[in-house]
């Protein structure tokens, strides 16, 4: 059973016996996240408070994500939903389509996959899939799909910064497509997607410094994202090994 306990941990009980559920490491990054965030909403002058918002309930996401956690998924609807508002702020249509049509949707149904799919009976950890080569064939036809569909429905509207705002499109497709087909390479996907979005609001604050706290935090994220691979791929080898035992 999953408890969140009076300092913050969350922890596992299991047949009476206690331990931490957040490694010394993953506190850490969490931690460091929040206050790169928060520093640099303070610095830059940010006074939208639902971009703070969002940042720290992303940053915590993640976490949640790298452990294989279903209540990381729950929380990406949420963040989603806050930055398509942001990005409809800033003109950046592309980011507000793709996050309220694309992945807000499918966090939803990646959260359903894996409270379908918990490991060993763990709800807390999602049970790692290797995609076979054809299904990585069917993802980059989609993804290419997807991509030549958002890149005119962007230039209709006069997306600001068409070019990032597409290729954002294509990263966060593959992105979300692999986590929902529980794939470790999800994360290599969503690290490609902060470097894109990093750019794009760069380019935003030649307009506004206060979106600079908005650079930081896909900063953050690309941190945690690296750390999501490397967690996600032990968890793939930790399950292999006991399953090949069974």
């Amino acid at each position: 059973m999953l408890f969140l306990t009076f300092g913050g941990y969350l922890q596992v009980s299991y047949e009476g016996k206690k331990k931490k559920y957040f490694t010394g490491t993953e506190i850490l990054l969490w931690i460091g996240s929040v206050i790169l965030i928060l520093a640099s909403f303070l610095i830059f002058g940010g006074s939208s408070y639902i971009s703070l918002i969002a940042s720290l309930i992303g940053v915590t996401a993640l976490i949640f994500i790298a452990k294989g956690n279903p209540l990381g998924q729950l929380l990406t609807v949420i963040f989603s939903l806050l930055y398509g508002i942001i990005s409809f702020s800033c003109s950046y249509y592309g980011e507000m389509l793709t996050y309220l049509g694309m992945t807000m949707p499918m966090a939803v149904f990646s959260l359903i996959s894996w409270l379908k799919n918990p490991y060993d009976g763990n709800k807390s950890e999602v049970k790692v899939q290797r995609l076979k080569p054809k299904e990585y064939i069917v993802t980059a036809v989609l993804a290419i799909t997807v991509t030549t569909g958002f890149y005119f429905v962007l230039k209709y509207f006069n997306t600001a910064n068409l070019i990032p705002s597409t290729l954002s499109v294509t990263t966060s497709f593959m992105a979300v497509f692999l986590t929902f087909k529980r794939s470790p390479f999800y994360a290599v996907w969503y690290a490609a997607n902060d470097v894109v979005l990093v750019v794009l609001w760069a380019l935003a604050v030649k307009e506004d410094i206060s979106y600079m706290s908005v650079v930081v935090c896909f900063v953050a994220f690309f941190a945690n994202d690296i750390y999501g691979y490397a967690n996600w791929k032990k968890m793939a080898k930790r399950q292999a090994a006991i399953q090949a035992v069974v």
